[in-house]
């Protein structure tokens, strides 16, 4: 059995207490409140294409909505649509446009829902839904039916039905938590929420899910931290998909995360003419292990619907990932998965290395391309 889950004693003032009159608002709730959401504001940023000016008509009328932090916007050439980070977050028209085997739930996330916000695809894990709210709007969200749709965070009442499944299903070991941006809430609701948690002994870790090192990075502050410290087996799990993604501010958001006891894990999506590339892969995952991340998955892109333009035939993603074989140590090299459709659970991918067995000899092919036999005992 492992460690039951603890909270840590509180120190120090939260950021969501109320302040003084005299006090300066905290820089990320400004930063929040200047998201760019409409064509009129974007437009007097970025010189928008014909493609890009329809998607965001379309989505204005129904569909994920737009919203990007002024920080991911500054990352944005504003000259140029084929921008890897402009991709990410500026809607497109192609997004209309439903491939065949596109889902709107493409992780099955509504047929295994165990109670109100929880999913349990796993007999050892389940993913908790605490918010609908994001800082920004991936173009790509596997969750777009539901994020930007309701009134954003869950009243820790209305997760009690949750809590209550947990309580009956002890072999549940770890918990995701995500949304949504769970790391948008405020300190006062994460606390509240982190003791909820403690009191569930049979929980052995709990992996918090935010994009915010990289959408919002002056989130990341020391009240915060302090909060996430209060479980002390407490991961964060984030999201960089390209290089320019990291940049000073992410770096200090990572920073102070990692100098607090947190430790980092990240899945990247694997997006054409975004980061198919072995030279952008290699960059993103060594930018990666310098701030402390450790490189987790590269993940296949969901079967999300209007995601075709995003998504890469899977022998790409195998061939990637055998040039990075032999590029990348251990420690930068995440692995291949594909999170299968229907919620049957993540599938890892690697090329096939073993290329031949027989009477107790095996013929491996490294990286190099050369041929080794290994002979069993």
């Amino acid at each position: 059995m492992g460690s039951p889950l603890t909270v840590l004693p509180h120190s120090g003032r939260d950021a969501s207490e109320p302040q003084g009159s005299s006090e300066v608002p905290e820089p990320w709730r400004e930063d929040a409140r200047a998201t760019i959401r409409t064509l009129a504001e974007l437009e007097r940023v970025l010189r928008l294409s014909d493609e890009e000016r329809a998607g965001i008509e379309a989505c204005a009328r129904a569909g994920l909505p737009l919203a990007i932090t002024p920080h991911y916007l500054s990352l944005c050439d504003p000259h140029d649509p084929s921008c890897p980070i402009r991709r990410q977050c500026v809607p497109s028209s192609r997004e209309q446009h439903v491939a065949k085997g596109e889902l709107l739930d493409p992780l099955g996330e509504e047929t295994y829902t165990v109670a109100p916000h929880l999913v349990s695809r796993y007999p050892d894990r389940a993913l908790l839904l605490v918010t609908d709210r994001c800082a920004l709007y991936c173009r790509f969200c596997t969750r777009s039916r539901l994020v930007g749709q309701g009134s954003g965070a869950v009243r820790l009442q209305e997760l009690e039905p949750a809590f209550a499944w947990l309580d009956a299903h002890q072999e549940v070991r770890e918990l995701i938590v995500s949304g949504g941006e769970p790391l948008l809430m405020s300190e006062s609701r994460l606390d509240a929420l982190f003791a909820a948690l403690a009191e569930r002994p049979h929980l052995d870790d709990v992996r918090v899910a935010s994009r915010l090192p990289v959408t919002l990075p002056s989130r990341i502050t020391p009240a915060l931290c302090r909060s996430l410290r209060r479980l002390p087996s407490l991961w964060l799990m984030t999201h960089f998909n390209h290089p320019k993604e990291i940049c000073s501010a992410s770096a200090r958001a990572c920073a102070q995360l990692v100098d607090a006891g947190i430790p980092i894990l990240n899945h990247t999506v694997l997006m054409q003419g975004i980061n198919d590339d072995p030279d952008t892969l290699t960059a993103l995952f060594r930018g990666l292990v310098r701030m402390r991340v450790k490189p987790y998955y590269l993940l296949q892109g969901d079967v999300i619907v209007g995601s075709s333009h995003f998504r890469t035939p899977l022998e790409h993603g195998l061939q990637l990932m055998e040039t990075l074989q032999g590029r990348l140590s251990g420690i930068a090299l995440p692995k291949f998965v594909v999170d299968t459709p229907g919620g049957a659970g993540k599938v890892p991918l690697e090329p096939r290395y073993l290329e031949r067995s027989e009477s107790g000899q095996h013929t491996l092919r490294t990286f190099r391309g050369e041929r080794v036999t290994y002979p069993d005992p």
